[in-house]
């Protein structure tokens, strides 16, 4: 081999190893940890706020799922719930885990896991919490301002041109009426009858039963294990410690977690993304005209 051809080969074997230590260090960078190299883990999910969209959590929950490293998961939440379609799309990602794959699904709740935290938590195979968990207002709400009578006062007048009656049904420049209110109501019961046929077929509780419960109410983690809304009392180590065990790890696993977004150098010089910049310009027009919301969160 000409002295050329050995530079070339050994340029390219070191180019190989560079794109190799960097697809390493970015599923690293991404997950938190290569679990793929060190053996079997189990992965802590977070769920924490205010539920208002599935993207981050089920683009984690994905990427550990796809991890053969991963033996089992646990679900931390620490959500009062949110919107009612978000809280609805994590759920259905944890129940297709549990239901497509063998690896054990554990959820634990922290200081809060109701509602729409409740909700998503349901979808493991099992649920645990603290005695002082409040969890539980198994319910739906609506809410939005009737600034009629403000701008009257002021001298505004909202014009509104709609296709048919109940287009603007929800909006700032008028009351409801007695039909608009007819209409949400069913509305609100049908997404709370969802409620109810979530939780009594993920817990194996009669509807009935459940219905008796779903009245909004908060309850301790004491009150919902002896209810049969979770299966146990323990903290998020013996929750971890439980999922060890079940994938055949031992009772002290090694755990994987996603890393924390962080703010750098970078980011600042860059700016505001389109998206972000979007957001912020919205969080300054909080009058701006915008449709009723379903939540399933505590109040």
């Amino acid at each position: 081999m000409t002295y050329d051809k050995r530079n070339t080969v050994i340029a390219l074997l070191a180019l190989l190893g560079i794109f190799g230590v960097g697809a390493i260090l970015s599923i690293w960078w991404t997950v938190g940890n290569t679990s793929f190299l060190a053996g079997g883990r189990v992965a802590v999910v977070p769920l924490r706020g205010v539920i208002t969209d599935e993207a981050a959590f089920t683009k984690t929950l994905d990427g550990f799922r796809e991890d053969p490293g991963v033996r089992a998961f646990v679900i931390e939440i620490e959500s009062p719930g949110g919107t009612v379609g978000a809280s609805q799309s994590i759920f259905e990602a944890i129940r297709a885990l549990r239901d497509d794959d063998e690896r054990p699904v554990l959820a634990w709740m922290g200081d809060v896991g109701a509602s729409g935290g409740y909700y998503a938590a349901v979808g493991a195979d099992s649920v645990y919490a603290l005695p002082g968990t409040m969890t539980g207002s198994i319910g739906v709400i609506m809410e939005f301002p009737n600034a009629e009578e403000l701008f009257r006062k002021v001298g505004v007048d909202w014009e509104v041109v709609a296709s048919a009656e109940h287009k603007d049904l929800g909006g700032y420049a008028r009351a409801l009426s007695p039909g608009d209110r007819e209409i949400l109501e069913e509305l609100v019961g049908d997404v709370h009858e969802q409620f109810v046929e979530v939780v009594s077929e993920n817990r194996n509780l009669d509807r009935e039963t459940v219905r008796g419960l779903a009245d909004g109410r908060v309850f301790t983690g004491r009150q919902a294990n002896q209810l049969g809304l979770v299966d146990g009392l323990m903290t998020l180590p013996e929750t971890i410690e439980l999922a060890g065990r079940m994938a055949g790890l031992g009772a002290d696993p090694r755990v994987v977690r996603p890393r924390e977004p962080t703010v750098n150098l970078f980011d600042l010089i860059g700016g505001l993304s389109l998206g972000d910049a979007r957001s912020w310009i919205g969080s300054l027009a909080p009058l701006r005209p915008s449709a009723p919301r379903l939540l399933f969160e505590l109040r």
